[in-house]
């Protein structure tokens, strides 16, 4: 639920302008929910419970949150604004990515909008009951062919989100070193006659709290069971290649939703859109997997990588989890914009307060989640823990902003 007070085109920019001023250069978002049809919420997203199917029982359960995202979520039956993140102030809301066309080069920095003209970039809680069906975002040369971009993505398995495993707690990743086409065009095949075998091919790899992984585009998952803070390229191709999860069809049409027309029966064209070599790979963990990094520290606080490396030789994104203890302080300054969630405690960032809510309804604003724009992250935010717990926040980042960023197994040395 949207407020009625939505401002847009023209009228963006002079409230923007107010925006920025009284914050200093931080915009304060709204909590954006979204539903799958296909998924069961895994109920840990702090959403009432009486809201969980807020867009009604046929659109699916709310089982993500998306943060600072200007990048539309592609179901089927959306809403207008559907993925997309508000900016409040003053009683007014507008979207940010209204605000980014305003003034890119403001918010995200001159050389990012140049190079892409948006945020090109958004992070999400994913939540599920159990796990979700072995799938994969296509490649840029793949998602081309129906007006769309590639995604890559990431996760980390926020603590303060994971009181609870759920059903399933490990994630199929990959294939089977040794698998054949052969053997993955059997499974396309029997589609229709149930489970069609797809995990036979992979192996699942179980998952821990406080790491993360790398995914590249065309590398086949099934995500498990743990809530996961997800950044990743802005946009929502994918492809399932399991019919049956949990006793739950998954339809044709999911398989092949980012496929052109002429190809969506051609089972050869839809493998081919699979990074063969990145599945099969022998060590697939040692090439993806991820655990924390100390990137900077002080008394009472220390931030640490937890999204890093490359993809295909490219720093598309990044992310960080910054920790205060209770009467910490300390300021934070980054060479380029981020989207800030707040997990655990309070305090301020900026002069706006933070806030973790225990329960949200839909439709209701929170103080856990701030954009920071570029030119504040050059000039340096402070953040204050003014609670008596811990202050935890997670902040991600779009492409080619740091000078250097740890690689894939940088964290055991």
């Amino acid at each position: 639920m949207i407020a009625t007070n939505v401002i847009q085109g023209g009228a963006v920019g002079s409230v923007l302008e107010q925006a920025l001023s009284a914050s200093g250069g931080l915009l304060r978002l709204t909590p954006t929910w979204v539903p799958r049809s296909f998924l069961h919420p895994g109920r840990r997203l702090k959403l009432h419970p009486d809201d969980l199917y807020a867009y009604g029982a046929e659109r699916g359960g709310i089982d993500e949150r998306w943060f600072a995202s200007t990048t539309e979520a592609a179901n089927q039956g959306r809403v207008w604004h559907e993925g997309l993140s508000f900016v409040s102030f003053g009683g007014q809301q507008f979207t940010l990515k209204d605000a980014v066309a305003a003034a890119g080069p403001r918010l995200i920095g001159q050389a990012m909008w140049n190079e892409y003209q948006r945020w090109p970039v958004y992070s999400k809680f994913f939540d599920n009951m159990g796990p979700i069906p072995h799938h994969m975002h296509q490649k840029q040369e793949h998602a081309r062919l129906t007006g769309q971009e590639g995604k890559p993505e990431s996760y980390y398995f926020s603590p303060q989100y994971n009181n609870v495993d759920n059903n399933f707690c490990y994630t199929f990743m990959g294939l089977e070193p040794g698998t054949t086409k052969a053997q993955l065009r059997q499974c396309l095949e029997n589609w229709s006659k149930g489970d069609n075998g797809i995990l036979d091919l992979s192996r699942a790899y179980r998952l821990k709290r406080g790491s993360g992984w790398l995914i590249p585009p065309g590398v086949l998952h099934a995500p498990g069971s743990l809530c996961t803070y997800e950044p990743q390229w802005g946009s929502d191709v994918f492809g399932m290649f399991q019919s049956l999860v949990e006793g739950r069809e998954v339809p044709w049409s999911l398989c092949v939703k980012d496929v052109p027309e002429d190809k969506k029966h051609d089972l050869d064209y839809i493998i081919e859109q699979l990074d063969w070599e990145k599945n099969v790979d022998t060590h697939f963990k040692e090439h993806t997997y991820l655990e924390p990094i100390v990137a900077a520290q002080g008394p009472g606080w220390v931030d640490k990588w937890i999204v890093y490396g490359r993809i295909d030789g490219k720093q598309l994104f990044s992310a960080k989890e910054l920790t205060l203890e209770p009467g910490a302080r300390c300021t934070i300054r980054d060479p380029g914009a981020s989207g800030w969630i707040t997990v655990q405690g309070k305090g301020s960032l900026g002069k706006l307060n933070l806030q973790t809510p225990a329960m949200i309804r839909f439709g209701a604003e929170t103080e856990d989640e701030v954009f920071i724009t570029f030119e504040a992250a050059q000039a340096g935010v402070e953040v204050v823990n003014t609670g008596s717990e811990p202050l935890v926040g997670l902040r991600y980042f779009g492409p080619d902003v740091h000078a250097n960023v740890p690689n894939v197994g940088d964290y055991k040395k």
